[in-house]
């Protein structure tokens, strides 16, 4: 996936501000969507990239966004964040087994509006890539059981993998 294709499927989650924002990024991979999101936030925002295996980014990507990465189990690892303005994850979520038990943890380092912004496999069939797959239908169900209200589906296209669709969806309590 190219840069302008991951900018096109979160595009709608960011809000057009001029105020600084911190996000993390779970499960970063090689920054594609790093990269993305950091096109988007204002200048002067941040973003921790987190994933298990190392990685080198820049300290400054796209609009003059910082970045720390950080190597870790996003599903094990205890981080030292707060008031997050939101959490990317983009294809992460399906390797993840109990995702109630890590989505309630992760809601202690947002702020108050709670905003997930989550790429995903529109599917349920698990391969060796897709382990622990979720659709649209049942990721909506489980942030709804989990108190979240707001759910907007806001982009799909088809996976290069075969995998069928990609979808992106913007979750939370108030946005």
């Amino acid at each position: 996936m190219n840069q302008q294709e991951a900018i096109n499927l979160i595009e709608k989650a960011i809000p057009n501000s001029n105020n600084p924002q911190i996000w993390a990024d779970l499960g970063c991979g090689s920054g594609t969507f790093t990269n993305a999101l950091a096109h988007l936030l204002p200048k002067g925002s941040h973003i921790y990239a987190v994933d298990s295996q190392s990685q080198n980014f820049p300290k400054v990507m796209g609009n003059n966004v910082s970045i720390d990465f950080i190597k870790a189990d996003f599903e094990k690892f205890d981080f030292n964040f707060s008031n997050l303005d939101g959490i990317l994850m983009t294809n992460s979520l399906h390797y993840v087994k109990d995702k109630r038990l890590l989505i309630g943890r992760l809601g202690k380092y947002l702020s108050e509006n709670k905003k997930f912004v989550i790429v995903e496999y529109d599917t349920t069939i698990s391969n060796q890539w897709v382990p622990y797959p979720i659709n649209f239908f049942n990721l909506k169900e489980l942030f709804i059981e989990l108190g979240y209200s707001k759910i907007i589906k806001l982009d799909e296209r088809q996976s290069i993998f075969g995998q069928g669709n990609l979808y992106s969806v913007i979750i939370g309590l108030n946005y």
